[in-house]
């Protein structure tokens, strides 16, 4: 493998696979035929006209919205299609800034094809040899990545929640930072993706943290997601990522971003000027 092909992991999806998810004439998701399928036998709320699923036109309103499909996907949790629920809530919008049209189970994000966002925040240490970076290993009963190495606190970004607020809580919840430590991480850009997976497609914003630490602190799990930290300099980061398949796949595209903004990723590299478009590329709009 190689960096670039990391990237492109990210990057694959079949479009022919999936129905415009259409709310007030706009384009907000790319649901999957299958699930699509499913999601029209609540005819009071989804409709199909050619390759567009299309949400009530009645429904005007951003709680009519929420409250019509809510139900519809509590069931659907039920029945086994959608087969998590964590039971937050997700924004539909095109960015993260926008007005929201109505806000969706997180399990259903996938399924749907809505714009999911999420941060990923980089436990930095500097050292005399260089720096380092704290890696998580995720629990080997997480339903999706058991095992995966990751970076040391990430997490969704929910409707009702800012991102800095979001910084703290997960990294008290992951890592046990205190919250004046994890008030300093610093904001570095964000990253796009869209891939296939079993459960739809993922049309990810992550929103990506350095956060620089003490030498001698140690990131301690409190919520049972991550099994163990391990603490490699980001010169073992880089070789893990180019030969090996140990990181969970989207965590890649945060690691190459913090590769390339160090120089361990410069333009000596053959794949640079590939790797770089396409790492920054912008939002796809569905």
């Amino acid at each position: 493998m190689s960096y670039l092909e990391r990237i492109l992991e990210c990057h694959q999806y079949d479009r022919s696979q999936y129905l415009d998810f259409i709310i007030n004439d706009e384009v907000m998701g790319l649901t999957e035929r299958h699930f699509a399928e499913q999601l029209l036998r609540w005819d009071e709320v989804f409709y199909r006209h050619e390759n567009r699923l299309i949400l009530n036109p009645e429904l005007q309103t951003f709680d009519a919205r929420t409250q019509a499909v809510a139900p519809v996907m509590e069931a659907l949790h039920k029945e086994g299609i959608i087969d998590t629920w964590v039971n937050e809530p997700y924004a539909v919008s095109h960015t993260f800034e926008e007005t929201p049209r109505m806000a969706v189970e997180r399990a259903a994000a996938s399924f749907l094809g809505i714009r999911g966002y999420g941060i990923h925040i980089n436990g930095l240490v500097k050292k005399e040899q260089g720096i380092y970076c704290w890696v998580a290993v995720r629990a080997k009963d997480k339903p999706f990545w058991p095992g995966k190495l990751d970076q040391m606190v990430a997490g969704g970004q929910g409707i009702d929640i800012g991102l800095m607020e979001n910084v703290i809580k997960e990294s008290a919840e992951e890592a046990d930072i205190p919250e004046e430590l994890a008030s300093q991480a610093q904001a570095r850009g964000c990253l796009h993706y869209c891939a296939e997976s079993s459960r739809g497609i993922s049309i990810d914003t992550l929103f990506n943290y350095d956060l620089w630490l003490p030498e001698d602190f140690t990131p301690v799990n409190t919520d049972g997601e991550v099994d163990s930290f391990v603490l490699m300099s980001l010169e073992q980061m880089a070789e893990v990522i180019d030969t090996t398949d140990n990181f969970k796949q989207n965590c890649n595209l945060v690691n190459i971003d913090l590769l390339v903004r160090s120089g361990i990723i410069s333009s000596t590299h053959p794949d640079f000027e590939e790797i770089t478009a396409l790492l920054y590329a912008p939002a796809m709009s569905p």
